[in-house]
């Protein structure tokens, strides 16, 4: 009978521990999932507001300046795809459906993606730097050249502290997770099996 009690305790505090490791996994992919919500908007109001602007400025300049916002409004088509579809995917995702591997998975996987960009932006600028360095040496649409680069030089450089200011953002949340590891056995650093006679 005093088993049976010991038994009854143990499965209880054990449900009662999943429903609570549940729980805060609910909230952790829930804050990350509102953030990327909150992110992709960022990113979606840079593309419509260079998509109108470029749209307006480009039929009223003429020269470098066309171009610049030609490429501008351009390039903001993308970015203002990459948002939408960035926004939906959050919103659709159901917090609650991560176990511990899969939560950490993608807060892993968020966080290089961002890194990953990042580099990815300086490349952008670089390439922007050298349409702008073309245009200086070339008789054939140095305008052209000169606006591009302006253009995508500063596209880059958005996007370059757009994905590292939300690397931060998203890496502060790690110490969220490191708690729900340290129950494990090894601290969460090593996973072993227990067979007890």
């Amino acid at each position: 009978m005093k088993r049976l009690l010991l038994s009854a305790i143990f499965l209880c505090l054990g449900f009662w521990g999943w429903a609570q490791l549940n729980q805060q996994l609910t909230d952790i992919n829930q804050l990350r999932l509102g953030k990327q919500k909150r992110a992709m908007l960022v990113l979606g109001g840079w593309a419509l507001s260079n998509m109108a602007v470029g749209t307006v400025l480009a039929s009223q300049r003429e020269g470098v300046a066309r171009h610049f916002h030609t490429m501008n409004a351009g390039w903001n088509v993308i970015n203002l795809g990459i948002a939408a579809a960035g926004y939906w995917s959050a919103s659709k995702a159901d917090p609650g459906a991560y176990d511990l591997f899969a939560t950490i998975q993608e807060q892993n996987s968020l966080q290089k993606i961002l890194l990953f960009n990042a580099g990815l932006d300086v490349g952008y600028m670089l390439g922007g730097a050298y349409l702008i360095e073309r245009s200086k040496n070339t008789v054939k649409n140095p305008e052209r050249l000169e606006g591009f680069g302006k253009s995508i030089v500063l596209q880059g450089a958005f996007l370059f502290v757009f994905d590292l200011a939300n690397f931060a953002i998203f890496s502060a949340d790690n110490t969220q997770l490191k708690p729900l590891l340290s129950g494990l056995p090894g601290g969460g650093t090593a996973m072993g099996l227990q067979w007890s006679f």
